[in-house]
């Protein structure tokens, strides 16, 4: 067996493709690996939803018990309350979210809430700037880094 022979059955990586690999490995850390580190914006969408969810779970309260629900809204953290008989206007029992935690809280220092307020849930299904129920609240609660949430107090949509 000669030297041409060898050289014919071993044929190993030529230069193009070597530098292809070279490129597409590039591409892939330029594109990928950020994502997998950032997990700030992940974060701000977990929070906005859980906020969200957090909404509609009080609307459901009020409405099954007949109570005024109250969330409480800060600039990272939200927190239910329900009046503590029909009727009432102030929520004194602090109640658990949907995931049975006393709050929800934002993980990521950068994601906060705007506006911090509190909002409240009629026992028909209104959400309302006021204990009284006299305001429907149709506005936005604006998360850093993810969509906001719509509501409309009228109809107690939570978007």
């Amino acid at each position: 067996m000669g030297a041409n022979e060898r050289t014919r059955r071993c044929a190993g990586v030529t230069l193009i493709e070597l530098v292809v690999v070279i490129v597409l490995l590039g591409i892939l850390s330029a594109v990928v690996v950020p994502k997998m580190t950032d997990t700030s914006s992940f974060d701000k969408v977990v929070f906005r939803d859980a906020l969200a969810a957090t909404l509609r779970y009080a609307q459901k309260t009020a409405v099954s018990h007949r109570r005024l629900t109250c969330v409480q809204i800060e600039t990272r953290r939200a927190s239910i309350a329900m009046a503590a008989a029909h009727g009432s206007t102030a929520c004194t029992t602090a109640l658990p979210g949907p995931d049975g935690k006393p709050d929800i809280r934002a993980k990521d220092a950068a994601t906060s809430v705007a506006p911090a307020r509190t909002i409240y849930f009629q026992p028909n299904g209104d959400i309302t700037e006021d204990p009284a129920g006299a305001t429907p609240w149709n506005a936005a609660l604006t998360v850093t880094g993810a969509n906001s949430i719509q509501i409309a107090g009228a109809t107690g949509y939570v978007q």
